[in-house]
C-alpha cells in the first residue's frame, strides 16, 4: 500500500482538521490538573501573605518581650554646649554641665621653603617628631632627594607617627603643618629637628607651635578634665559629646517614648494582620469571588491560637486581677478582632507603673510561681515560634501544597505523554484510511475506464 505524506491528500477527506479536534479534546483532559495546580500557586502566595503578616506581627511582639525596653532611659538635652547618650548604667536624674573649654589637638608648622620641588635631603634620613607625651617620640624615614611633598607623604603613611601632615601656602612660602591625631596636652607635638633634616634647604622664619589643650568642664559644680571631647564618666552611664563653650542642662529619665512606640506598633501589626487574613478569607456575595483562603484550616487555627492568646492574659504574683489583660493597660478587643489603642490609659501606666507594665508583657522570671515567669509578650512569642516554626502549621502547609503540584505536575506529564501517544497512534490509523482510500479510488477508476472501453467496443452508449 502506497505512503500518504499528508492526510487527506489521498482520500480527500479533512483528515488533519479530524485529528485537530480529537487532540483538543484529549488535551481538555489536561485542564482540571492545570487548574488544580494554579489552584495550588495560588494558595502558596497566600500562605506566603500570611507568613509575612505573621512575622511582622512577631516583630513587634519581640520588641515588647525585650525586659531592657522597660529599664531604658533616655537624655533631654537642653542647651547646645553638650550631647548625651545614656548606657544601661545610667541613673535618672538632672546634670548642668558647663563647657569652660573644648580639648584640641596640637599642631606645629616647621619653617618655610620657598617651593615645594626644593629637594631638603641629599641623602637617607630621619625627621624626628617629639610629643609632650614621650612616649609618642617617633622617628619617619625620608629618602634622599625628597621634597616637602615627599616629607609630607612618607609621614602619613606612616601608621607609628601621631600627627597628621599638610601643606600650607603663607603668602610667602611653603610649611609642613603637623597636626596631633589626638586632642590633649599630652598628645600635643611639641617640636620636629626639621631644620636639621633639611639640609638642602634655605629656610626663613622659626617654627610656629599651638599647644593641645585638655577639655575643661564642670558637672553640678565639679571640675572635670578630659584629652577628649567624649567624656566618659564624668556622669555614670552617660557619654557627654563636648561640641561648644557654653552651658547645658542633662535630664535622665525613663525613655516612656521607647515603650509608647513598641505598644503602638503591636497594635498596628495586629491589626495589619487581621486586614490580611480577613482579605484572605474574604467573599463577596454579589460577585461570588472569594479570598485564597476562604475555609481554609491554617487560617483558622493562626487566629484561633492568637486570639486565645489575647484574651486570656497573664498571672502576676500568682494572683488574677491587676495588670494581667490588655484591657489593664488600654488594649480592647474589637467586635471584628481588630484591637483598640486608649492611649491615655497607656500614658496612666507609663508614667505611674513601669515596672509593672515590664512585667505584664515580659513576666517574671525569678518568681516561684507557677506561669508568671512567662508575660503576654512571651506567650504570643512562643506561640508565634510554633506557628513559623520549620515544622508549623504555617511551613506545613506551604510544604502540603508543594508536594501536591509536585504529584499534580507528574500525573500531568504522564497524562500528556498518553495523549501524545493516542494522537500519533490515530495519525497512523488515518494515514492508513487515506492510504486505504486513495487505493479504492484507483481501482475505482481503473474498473470504471474498463467497462466505458466494453461498452465502447459493444456499441453501446
Amino acid at each position: 500500500m502506497s505512503t500518504i505524506s499528508s492526510l487527506g491528500i489521498g482520500s480527500g477527506l479533512d483528515l488533519n482538521g479530524l485529528l485537530d479536534q480529537l487532540n483538543e479534546a484529549e488535551r481538555g483532559k489536561l485542564e482540571p490538573i492545570e487548574h488544580q495546580i494554579e489552584s495550588q500557586q495560588v494558595r502558596i502566595t497566600a500562605y506566603g501573605e500570611l507568613k509575612g503578616a505573621l512575622s511582622s506581627f512577631q516583630s513587634s511582639v519581640d520588641a515588647l518581650n525585650d525586659a531592657s525596653l522597660y529599664q531604658s532611659l533616655s537624655a533631654d538635652v537642653s542647651g547646645e554646649a553638650v550631647q548625651a547618650a545614656t548606657s544601661s548604667d545610667a541613673s535618672p536624674g538632672r546634670y548642668d554641665v558647663t563647657v569652660n573649654q573644648l580639648a584640641m589637638s596640637g599642631s606645629l608648622a616647621t619653617q618655610r621653603v620657598e617651593g615645594l620641588d626644593t629637594v631638603l635631603t641629599d641623602a637617607d634620613t630621619t625627621l624626628n617628631l617629639t610629643f609632650e607625651n614621650g612616649e609618642l617620640d617617633h622617628g619617619v624615614a625620608i629618602a634622599a632627594g625628597s621634597t616637602l611633598e615627599d616629607v609630607r607623604d612618607a609621614i602619613n603613611a606612616d601608621p607609628e607617627a601621631a600627627v597628621t601632615a599638610s601643606i600650607v601656602n603663607d603668602g610667602e612660602g611653603f610649611r609642613l603643618a603637623l597636626m596631633s591625631k589626638d586632642t590633649g596636652e599630652q598628645a600635643a607635638i611639641t617640636g620636629t629637628d626639621f631644620a636639621a633634616m633639611a639640609t638642602q634647604a634655605s629656610l626663613t622664619d622659626d617654627t610656629i607651635v599651638q599647644s593641645g589643650q585638655d577639655a575643661s568642664l564642670e558637672v553640678n559644680g565639679i571640675a572635670i578634665s578630659s584629652a577628649t571631647n567624649q567624656v566618659e564618666g564624668a556622669i555614670q552611664g552617660v557619654t557627654l559629646g563636648l561640641t561648644q563653650e557654653g552651658s547645658s542642662t542633662i535630664n535622665v529619665e525613663r525613655d516612656t517614648r521607647a515603650v509608647r512606640e513598641a505598644v503602638t506598633n503591636f497594635v498596628e501589626a495586629y491589626n495589619a494582620f487581621r486586614t490580611t487574613t480577613g482579605e484572605l478569607a474574604a467573599f463577596d456575595g454579589e460577585t461570588g469571588q472569594a479570598g485564597e483562603l476562604l475555609g481554609d484550616n491554617t487560617l483558622r487555627t493562626v487566629e484561633s491560637r492568637l486570639r486565645a492568646d489575647l484574651a486570656g492574659g497573664v498571672m502576676q504574683g500568682g494572683e488574677e486581677g491587676g495588670m494581667s489583660m490588655l484591657a489593664d493597660i488600654g488594649i480592647s478587643m474589637q467586635l471584628d478582632g481588630s484591637l483598640a489603642l486608649d492611649e491615655d490609659r497607656l500614658d496612666l501606666v507609663i508614667g505611674e507603673d513601669m515596672d509593672a507594665l515590664g512585667a505584664f508583657f515580659t513576666g517574671d522570671p525569678d518568681s516561684d510561681v507557677e506561669d508568671t515567669s512567662v508575660g503576654m509578650a512571651g506567650q504570643l512569642s512562643e506561640t508565634l515560634g510554633q506557628l513559623l516554626g520549620t515544622n508549623g502549621i504555617v511551613e506545613n502547609s506551604i510544604s502540603g501544597a508543594e508536594t501536591r503540584i509536585d504529584s499534580l505536575v507528574d500525573r500531568y506529564t504522564r497524562m500528556e505523554q498518553s495523549i501524545d501517544a493516542t494522537i500519533a497512534r490515530y495519525r497512523t490509523q488515518f494515514g492508513q484510511l487515506d492510504a486505504m482510500i486513495a487505493s479504492m479510488n484507483q481501482t475505482s477508476s481503473y474498473l470504471t475506464e474498463q467497462f466505458d472501453m466494453m461498452n465502447a467496443q459493444l456499441g453501446r452508449n
